[in-house]
């Protein structure tokens, strides 16, 4: 599956469990990818790259936001 990289104003829009939803997704297939490194080659191994920056990238809007919600 290509991943693709989410730009940081599509992640804003996004409802908490639609993040929470895409985290899951990236995880697994982030988990997937690095299983498969170790036994063959990756087609694109940019790819597990992506997977972990929308990884981060997902887990820091949700930090933004609780830190948001705690503070108001």
């Amino acid at each position: 599956m290509a991943l693709e990289q989410l730009k940081l104003s599509m992640i804003r829009e996004m409802t908490d469990v639609e993040i929470r939803a895409k985290i899951a997704e990236y995880q697994k297939e982030g988990f997937g990818m690095r299983f498969k490194q170790a036994t063959e080659v990756l087609a694109n191994p940019n790819e597990l790259r992506i997977a972990r920056r929308t990884v981060a990238r997902l887990q820091t809007v949700l930090a933004e936001r609780a830190a948001k919600a705690k503070s108001a």
